[in-house]
C-alpha cells in the first residue's frame, strides 16, 4: 500500500461517492442530457465506441409478445390478427386468419393450433370452418382465408362471427378440448366490399347446453355443447339461377349450391339433394331432381333444368324448390324449401318477375329456406 503513493482528497471522495469504473457516468448523462448541456462533448472522446445506452433502452417500450405470468386479464390468453371482407356482389364473407401471438397452452402443453370459425345464429356444423394446423409454436402464422357462401346483407345485420383458437384434435381423441381462447365480431359493423383488419385479445369461451328444441338431428345428444344464439328456425339457403331463353322458348333453372343446411343425420351432417316442381303442370316434365351429395351441409350441385313454355304462361305458375336429406331404405327427410312466383313476397317475387321480364339474361340469387312444408295454392 505504501509503494502505490498517496491518494489526494479529491480522488478519495470520488472513489467513495462513485465506486467502480468511471465509464458508467457517461450512461447517466444520456438519461438526463438536459442537466449537463456542456458535459456530453467532453465525455465522448475518451471512449471511441458508439454509445451503448440506446441499445439498452430500446427494448423497454416494446411489449412482451409472450406473457408468462398467470393473470385474469384477457391479454394473458394471447391475441389474434385477422381480416374480414363482406363481398356483397358475390354474397360471400371472407375471413383471413393471419396469426396469433402469446398463446397460452393448456395443461397438456400443446402448441399445435388452428382457427375455427362459426356464424351465429346458425347450425353449428353447417357454418363451421377451420384452418390448417400449425405445429410447435405459440405464435402460429396461418395466412389462410375461410369463405362463407350465401352471406347476404340481411345476414350481416344480424349475425356474429365467432373465432376460436383451438388445440389440434388428434391430441385429445377421447375428450373434446376447450379452445385456448375465442372472440366475437358483430358483422353489422362491416362495410360492404371494404376489408377491415383486426388485432383482438382472445377471451374465455362461453358455451351452454343444447336446447331441446334444437334436437332436429336424429340420434344427436341433447347434452352437446352449442351456442345459445343458435336459432331453430334456420334451415340454410339455396343459390338459384333463372333465365328465360328466347332461343329455346322456356325457363332455365339452375341449382348451383346450398349453404348452412340443417343437419339431419346422427353424424351431424346430411346427404342433400334438391327437388324442383313447377305448379300447376302435369307430367314428369314438371318434376326434376338433382344428384345426391354425401355427408355435407354446404353442397355444390351446378345442375340446370329446363321448363318449356311462353313467358306469359310461366308467369302464372309457381316454382317450388325443396331440399331433402337422402336416406337409404327410409323416407327422405325434408330440410327446407322456397317458393318462387309472382304471388310470393319480397325477393322471391322480385327474382321471378325480373327473370320473366327479360330474355337471355341469367339472374342468380340466394334464397333462405323455410322449415315448414311448402303450401300449394290452386
Amino acid at each position: 500500500m505504501a509503494g502505490r503513493g498517496r491518494v489526494s482528497m479529491q480522488e478519495h471522495m470520488a472513489i467513495d461517492a462513485s465506486p467502480g469504473p468511471i465509464r458508467p457516468i457517461r450512461l447517466i448523462s444520456h438519461y438526463f442530457p438536459h442537466f449537463y448541456p456542456t458535459a456530453e462533448p467532453a465525455l465522448r472522446p475518451p471512449d471511441p465506441r458508439p454509445p451503448v445506452t440506446p441499445a439498452r433502452s430500446a427494448p423497454q417500450p416494446q411489449p412482451d409478445p409472450e406473457p408468462e405470468g398467470d393473470s385474469d386479464d384477457s391479454t394473458a390468453l394471447g391475441t389474434l390478427e385477422f381480416t374480414l371482407l363482406f363481398d356483397a356482389d358475390n354474397s360471400t364473407l371472407h375471413c383471413t386468419a393471419h396469426c396469433a401471438k402469446g398463446l397460452k397452452p393448456l395443461a397438456s402443453g400443446s402448441v399445435d393450433t388452428f382457427v375455427k370459425a362459426n356464424l351465429l345464429p346458425g347450425a353449428s356444423k353447417a357454418s363451421q370452418l377451420r384452418t390448417r394446423t400449425v405445429r410447435g409454436t405459440r405464435g402460429p402464422v396461418w395466412e389462410e382465408t375461410l369463405t362463407y357462401h350465401g352471406f347476404t346483407l340481411q345476414d350481416a345485420r344480424r349475425k356474429t362471427l365467432r373465432l376460436c383458437v383451438c388445440e389440434d384434435p388428434w391430441l385429445r381423441r377421447r375428450r373434446r378440448a376447450p379452445p385456448l381462447g375465442e372472440l366475437r365480431v358483430p358483422l353489422r359493423k362491416l362495410v360492404p366490399n371494404r376489408a377491415r383488419s383486426f388485432d383482438v385479445c382472445l377471451e374465455r369461451r362461453r358455451l351452454t347446453k343444447r336446447p331441446k328444441s334444437l334436437d332436429t338431428a336424429r340420434g344427436m345428444s341433447l347434452y352437446e355443447e352449442v351456442e345459445a344464439e343458435v336459432a331453430s328456425e334456420e334451415r340454410g339457403c339455396v343459390l338459384l339461377s333463372l333465365c328465360y331463353s328466347s332461343q329455346r322458348g322456356g325457363l332455365l333453372v339452375g341449382v348451383l349450391r346450398c349453404a348452412h343446411l340443417a343437419p339431419m343425420d346422427a353424424n351431424g351432417y346430411s346427404d342433400p339433394f334438391v327437388r324442383l316442381f313447377l305448379h300447376p303442370n302435369g307430367g314428369k316434365k314438371s318434376k326434376y331432381k338433382t344428384s345426391v351429395r354425401k355427408k355435407t351441409l354446404n353442397p355444390e350441385f351446378n345442375e340446370e333444368f329446363f321448363y318449356a313454355g311462353p313467358r306469359e304462361e310461366l308467369a302464372q305458375k309457381t316454382l317450388l324448390v325443396s331440399v331433402w336429406d337422402y336416406d337409404l331404405g327410409t323416407a327422405d327427410d325434408f330440410i327446407g324449401g322456397v317458393q318462387l312466383s309472382s304471388r310470393a313476397g319480397g325477393e322471391r317475387q322480385q327474382h321471378w318477375r325480373e327473370c320473366l321480364g327479360r330474355s337471355d339474361r341469367r339472374l342468380e340469387h340466394w334464397h333462405p329456406l323455410d322449415g315448414a312444408p311448402l303450401q300449394l295454392s290452386e
